[in-house]
């Protein structure tokens, strides 16, 4: 079930994703823009600051919250759909920086397999190594 309080979870792990490697880059700012806009969080007290870039987010902070958002025991769907998510923001400049695409590591080691998840976690992993072809198809 999808809640307000997820939804704002998400912007904020979307806003920390485009700070980890230290910068926003100008594609990633109107992305995170439009996605607040259309969920009505652009205007967010809490959101605003690092929407607009008053406040940076640190690294940790953005692990933080994804722990957080994940919680305990994420399901593979939840794991995915934040890579879906997260993958567009890292996406919209064309470039993905090592700081991003050790975030996506991250969320692959968060769903850790075990008996009754071993061939989600392939379909998983599946989907980073299609994530780091696109990046290598667009570097090239």
């Amino acid at each position: 079930m999808v809640t307000d309080s997820n939804v704002k979870n998400l912007i904020k792990i979307l806003i920390g994703a485009a700070w980890i490697d230290g910068k926003i880059q100008p594609e990633e700012r109107q992305y995170l823009r439009e996605i607040a806009q259309a969920k009505g969080l652009a205007s967010d007290p809490e959101i605003k600051p690092w929407l607009y870039e008053l406040v940076a987010v640190k690294p940790n902070e953005c692990y933080t919250w994804v722990k957080e958002y994940l919680g305990d025991r994420p399901s593979l769907e939840d794991c995915e759909n934040l890579i879906e998510a997260i993958s567009g923001l890292i996406y919209s400049d064309g470039e993905v920086a090592v700081e991003e695409a050790k975030l996506l590591t991250q969320l692959q080691d968060i769903a850790k397999p075990n008996d009754s998840n071993q061939s989600a976690h392939t379909v998983l992993l599946k989907q980073i190594k299609q994530l780091y072809r696109r990046w290598v198809e667009v570097q090239n």
